[in-house]
């Protein structure tokens, strides 16, 4: 935890390199707007995989009515979740990979955040390269991998100047990107557009309730995907009631418009294309406006690519790796292009394969920050310091999530493995991450009251509650500036134990 004894040493200048990596912002830090999480949001969903996911309608043999309905519903809930996660943020100050060390313990907190913000990371950035990568091929007719590397390099630029520059660039990319994609929007619908009955000879047809749920359900795990990283861009908001109710509602709407927009037009178009590519059946849909569509798909990879990169080099340092932030920037730029290079045939499938196993793993990890912060009195600032001290090493939390991605399994439907309950009984759908979070919350809920799980005792015997939720640490400008890695961050999660000797 830190306190206030200087002015700002990051302030809102957009130019310079963020000295913070995964410390707690102080107030004199504390700046922005909360309009900001719209454009970072509004900007991140205006992306192609959404419209891939809505051509999947007519696989499942849905009638256009029926998919709008389970899109608005996915969409609806996901965004609820990205708002109520988002004010998490303003009111805590630290990324929502350091939250979940609260619930989880210090070390308990290891083993998801290496899953599910670094893996999701790096496999959403791969995902990303591809599709932009892919666009910009077709645009200029130079090899994938030249584009593929300079998007790279792009996103490792903006990654490295950090909060900032991405809430900048974001809200630019808003105004390049909603143009370009309301031309898509109109040149699909006029060009292959229809409207379209129940199919029940459809190739992947298992009756209106299970592809009803399976479609919705994928909408909502494009929103679950971005949960572990929701506070890493509203952390420097000024704590104030306006602010988080502000916050709380751009946030949510700023989801829930664009991911409805781009899925909806996905249902219109599926199925009036015939090539098996998603970027050349765009170019082909498109025609004459082809290359306003590429340039839209290829500048939107950037919009969500700045934050993946961005919030998966805070995981590594939540991981304690003794990287700075720009060299786990780097190193998850170049892994997430060397995976592009091999996913770059196939991306539909491999896809879709992606976000089911990251929803299954992130949505019983969303249900216990979000049954912490309200049950677990996390939402009070005094108990800050809970989340850097590493005495916690193991709380119920950790089994909490364990126990829901367990329970799970049985309903898991992928490429990679199918459950035993998926397979007797497609019809109902894929119920997978349902099961998870519902699962990890009834966990949660029989074990927040219980004593932490592990907890490394004082030289005295004692737990020492008080005292490490209450102490401060002041923080210097050579501290802020070293980050969490260096030795002066390092300090900020080793103050409680350096205290007591």
């Amino acid at each position: 935890m830190t306190t206030d004894s200087q002015g700002p040493v990051y302030g809102s200048v957009v130019t310079k390199v963020e000295p913070f990596g995964i410390d707690h912002i102080p107030d004199s830090e504390r700046h922005g707007k909360p309009s900001s999480q719209f454009f970072v949001w509004f900007a991140a969903g205006l992306n192609f995989p959404i419209i891939v996911l809505g051509f999947s309608a007519a696989t499942f043999g849905l009638s256009f009515t029926t998919a709008v309905c389970a899109i608005v519903a996915g969409a609806g809930i996901g965004s609820v979740m990205m708002a109520v996660m988002s004010r998490m943020g303003v009111r805590l100050g630290v990324p929502q990979q350091i939250q979940a060390r609260g619930p989880l313990g210090f070390f308990g907190n290891f083993l998801p955040v290496a899953y599910i913000n670094v893996f999701s990371g790096i496999g959403w950035a791969a995902v990303t390269v591809i599709l932009g990568g892919k666009a910009f091929s077709e645009l200029t007719h130079l090899p994938y991998w030249l584009c593929g590397a300079l998007l790279t390099a792009v996103e490792l630029t903006v990654a490295v100047y950090g909060y900032n520059m991405i809430n900048f660039l974001q809200r630019w990319l808003t105004y390049a990107l909603t143009p370009l994609f309301l031309l898509i929007t109109v040149v699909a619908v006029v060009r292959g557009g229809s409207l379209f009955d129940a199919n029940p000879d459809a190739s992947g047809y298992v009756g209106t309730t299970g592809g009803s749920i399976t479609l919705g359900g994928w909408f909502l795990a494009f929103l679950v995907a971005w949960a572990p990283f929701a506070s890493d861009y509203s952390r420097y908001l000024p704590d104030t009631a306006r602010v988080v109710r502000q916050t709380t509602w751009y946030t949510g709407f700023g989801n829930f418009v664009t991911i409805c927009w781009l899925g909806i037009l996905g249902v219109v178009v599926g199925g009036s294309t015939t090539s098996t590519d998603t970027i050349a059946a765009l170019h082909q849909l498109a025609g004459p406006f082809a290359v306003p569509a590429l340039i839209a798909v290829g500048l939107s990879a950037l919009a969500q690519n700045f934050l993946n990169v961005y919030g998966g080099a805070i995981s590594v340092q939540t991981l304690k790796v003794p990287v700075s932030r720009t060299q786990a920037v780097a190193a998850i730029c170049l892994v997430a292009y060397v995976i592009s290079l091999w996913g770059a045939s196939g991306t539909e499938e491999k896809f879709k394969a992606f976000l089911n196993l990251t929803a299954y793993f992130i949505a019983p990890f969303a249900a216990v920050l979000l049954l912490d912060f309200h049950l677990g009195e996390r939402a009070d600032p005094s108990r800050i310091a809970d989340l850097y001290d590493r005495s916690r090493i193991v709380d119920w939390g950790l089994v909490a999530w364990a126990g829901g991605v367990a329970a799970s399994v049985p309903f898991w439907q992928s490429n990679l493995w199918t459950g035993p309950f998926a397979r007797a009984y497609p019809g109902a759908g894929d119920l997978s991450m349902f099961v998870a979070a519902g699962v990890a919350a009834v966990l949660y809920l029989l074990t927040y009251r219980l004593k932490p799980l592990w907890r490394r005792q004082t030289a005295d015997g004692g737990a020492d509650d008080d005292r490490t939720r209450t102490r401060t640490r002041t923080r210097t400008p050579a501290d802020a500036q070293a980050g969490d890695s260096g030795p002066a961050g390092r300090a900020t999660d080793d103050a409680d134990l350096a205290a007591r000797g």
